[in-house]
């Protein structure tokens, strides 16, 4: 994927740190005019490299405990296998990725003694699966969505706190709403309120209210090699049991890593590392990791497709896929004539 240029990165920039804002209020920080954001924006949307979304938050229909799962496929199966996977709404995040696994799944399951073997069976049963390893985050301790202000400056900054929603917090209009906005969430609340029969003040006062109760996130989902970011890995970090927390506070001051969650199996830190190349992933690993006391070892995967993120499918997987089954294709008869 060819990067974007300075000024459609800073643009990107914005809209990570507020999805939702106003032409006239990026326009002033990126510095140009409001035409000028306006086009690039509806291009990059049109091109399939940008999506805005709302979503609910977690906890919004009940609690729910997360699992990081690693699937094996029987060879060639693995484009087939994580088409049908991320359909299933249960899949938070999905990724073709490197190593002894095909894909990586982040599956939130509604809390419950019967809920959770039943639905990784289900998920189970899709043909091609061979080989199914699932582990329970225990606890998240770093979920950026503004990871690519890391290209503008070497500012610290720091998430802000989640608030945890709950299913009382919504009614049938609040979902209404965000039925609305999952697809485009940069509609205007004008456009919503036609489509609902309401009024614009009733439909801006309710997403308001969403946002500052921890009931819906805005994300602006971009592939990190369009803003010039070739790396993204996801590392599992083995740590000493004492250190865990010490490391883990650590790694989330990094402005590299975008997501650290700590797992139940084997004391381990499921972290997600954005690099500009693969020499900075390097540099990472010999000048972060391998020198944070309490660190044993670690595995590590690319991430060669990202299909889902924040329960919202990525605008660019379905093309790339296509690409990848076209060359499939033209391999297989390739080999099909040469055995010939």
């Amino acid at each position: 994927m060819k990067p974007l240029d300075e000024l459609s990165r800073r643009i990107v920039v914005a809209l990570q740190q507020d999805g939702r804002a106003s032409w006239t209020a990026i326009a002033a920080r990126c510095d140009t005019s409001v035409p000028t954001v306006s086009r690039r924006v509806q291009q990059l949307i049109a091109d399939r490299v940008l999506r805005v979304a709302v979503m609910p938050a977690y906890g919004s229909t009940g609690a729910v405990e997360t699992f990081v799962v690693r699937i094996g496929c029987k060879p060639g199966t693995q484009l087939d296998v994580v088409e049908k996977l991320v359909a299933r709404d249960e899949v938070r995040w999905a990724a073709l990725v490197t190593g002894p696994y095909d894909i990586v799944l982040e599956v939130a399951v509604h809390a419950g003694p019967t809920r959770y073997p039943r639905t990784m069976l289900e998920l189970q049963q899709v043909d091609g699966i061979e080989r199914w390893y699932s582990d329970l985050v225990l606890h998240v301790y770093k979920m950026s969505h503004q990871w690519s202000r890391q290209l503008l400056d070497d500012a610290p900054f720091t998430e802000p706190e989640p608030r945890m929603c709950a299913p009382e917090h919504l009614d049938e209009v609040d979902w209404a709403i965000l039925d609305q906005l999952r697809d485009d969430g940069r509609a205007s609340f004008k456009t919503v309120a036609e489509a609902l029969g309401l009024n614009e003040s009733t439909v801006r006062r309710r997403f308001e209210r969403m946002l500052a109760d921890g009931c819906a996130t805005v994300s602006t989902i971009v592939p990190a090699a369009a803003l010039g970011l070739e790396a993204e890995t996801l590392l599992m970090v083995s740590v000493a049991p004492a250190k865990l927390d010490t490391v883990a506070a650590a790694l989330t001051r990094h402005r590299s890593v975008r997501y650290l969650g700590a797992t139940l199996d084997g004391n381990s830190l499921l972290c997600e590392v954005i690099a500009d190349s693969t020499r900075g992933l390097f540099e990472f690993t010999t000048s972060t990791l391998a020198k944070l006391e309490g660190v044993v070892g670690w595995s590590a995967s690319v991430e060669l497709l990202t299909l889902k993120r924040g329960f919202a499918e990525t605008p660019w997987w379905r093309a790339q896929l296509a690409e990848y089954r076209a060359t499939t294709d033209e391999l297989t008869t390739l080999s099909h004539l040469i055995s010939d």
